[in-house]
This record gives structure tokens, sequence and C-alpha cells, in this order.
């Protein structure tokens, strides 16, 4: 890959996405080659032209697939989830108390694993009264092929180390030996929906609670600032937004309250 290939794709990859490639020509090249070579392509130009060409086509979301990260796991940063059950649902169950209806967005969904787990934790807080509230949650991601196997929801047995055990048998049905599927009474209540973070939210109603966890260490920093400003203006008031642990955003700036652990509130004001 030629320093100016490089260029090429990483403007690509941040006008279309927001990506910060930056210094990582060695990352793209050890994703890319072998998909290159097997394909045919004699070069990054030629693919970038079919790329470019073809718009959202195949090769663009073969490309997507490739040079995203989906790296994560059950119960990641779990501090963040257990404020999550502790503080914030009896918070959102009496303020809710009327509508049933909790409106929570993940928005970097991967391969599943963190929107389950907020399901999971969901289905053990409201307990007997589940089926009487609305906890629909949508969870987006712009890897077609890490959404595919979301949908799935199928794990090998080593993803599910850590768990509480008994979320593994009220959750869980076991395929084989070796892997475990998530079950439908979780599953029917994640939608799963491919996104882009640059384009117009598709929200109707403000939400509750956003997770935007170990997302926004792969944008550039004024994606960043925008994707903050916007996501404020998609919050209810004291609404909640979740980074990554390694994540820091400037509060003040984006008129959030910070509450710890990388959690942040809207005002009620």
């Amino acid at each position: 890959m030629t320093e100016s290939e490089f260029s090429r794709i990483a403007d690509f990859a941040s006008e279309r996405y927001g990506l910060d490639l930056g210094q990582k020509k060695a990352l793209v090249e050890k994703k890319m080659d072998n998909y290159l070579k097997a394909k045919g392509f004699k070069s990054y130009d030629e693919y970038m032209n079919i790329v470019e060409y073809e718009m959202l086509g195949t090769e663009e979301q073969n490309f997507i697939d490739r040079i995203t990260t989906n790296h994560t796991y059950f119960l990641r940063e779990p501090e963040q989830f257990y404020y999550f059950r502790d503080e914030i649902l009896p918070e959102l169950r009496e303020k809710e108390t009327a509508t049933k209806n909790l409106r929570i967005w993940c928005a970097g969904a991967s391969t599943g694993e963190e929107p389950y787990t907020i399901a999971m934790l969901l289905r053990e807080f409201f307990g007997d009264a589940y089926e009487e509230w609305d906890t629909g949650l949508m969870a987006t991601d712009l890897s077609r092929k890490a959404l595919e196997k979301a949908v799935k929801g199928i794990y090998r047995r080593q993803q599910l180390e850590g768990l509480p055990k008994h979320w593994i048998k009220d959750y869980f049905l076991k395929v084989n030996e070796k892997q475990f599927e998530v079950k439908q009474d979780i599953r029917k209540n994640v939608i799963f929906r491919q996104f882009n973070l640059i384009n117009p939210f598709p929200f109707k109603n403000k939400l509750h609670v956003i997770f935007l966890r170990n997302v926004m260490r792969y944008l550039e920093e004024e994606v960043n600032r925008d994707l903050i400003e916007r996501i404020r203006g998609f919050l209810e008031p004291g609404g909640y937004l979740i980074t990554g642990m390694t994540e820091t955003i400037d509060a003040s700036a984006a008129k959030l309250e910070y509450v710890g652990s990388s959690i942040y509130r809207r005002p009620l004001v």
C-alpha cells in the first residue's frame, strides 16, 4: 500500500463514516491485504475505484466490515452496567410508571454482547413486571457482518465466562457442547439496525439512556463533538449517556452533568 493509497482510504473512511484511521496504515494493510489478493485486485487504488463507484454496494459493505473493530464481550466494564441496574433503572421506573415505556439506544452494538447484556439486566430488574413494560432496545452498528452475528445470538461457551451462572441458566439455550444461544425472550426485545453515526438520528422520541461505549475512540475529534451535541438533543431531561471507561468528553461544553465512571446526565432544566 502506497502512502497515496492509504491517504485515499483514510479520507474515504473519514468522509463517509467519521472514522479516524490516522496513523493506522499498518493495521489497514493487515486487515485488507489478504482480501484484496483473494479477490484479484492488483492495487488498493483499483479496489477503491470499485468501492467509491458502487456507493453502498457490496464492496463498500465488505470494506466497512474489515476496517471496523468489533472487540467486545458480555458485561464489559461491569461497574457501568451495575450502576445502570441499581441507580438508573430504579429512577426511570419511578419516573415512567404511568407510561411503562423506556427508550434505550446501544450505539455500538458490534456482535451483540453489549445490547444483550443490557436486555438481561432489564429482565432481571423488572422481574415479574417485565412484560408490563416496553423495554425495547435499539442496537445499531456500522458493520453488517457484526450485526448478522448479533441477530443470531449464538456465542461460544468461553464467551459466557464471567457471567452470573443464573444468567446462563435463565437467558441462554445450549446449542451444543461449544455454543449457547440467547433465548428468544431476550432477543425479541433487541432491535438491530445498521446505522452510520454521522447520519441524522432515526428516532421520533427522545431517549432515556444512550450507550456510546468504546465507539468514540475510533472517530475523529470533530465528529465526536458533533455526535455528543446531537446526543444531548435526543436525551430526555434527566436522561443518561454512558461512554467507554477510557473515553472522556467535555461535560461542561456538552451541557451534561458528570455522574461518575464515564456516565453523564442531561440536567432536568
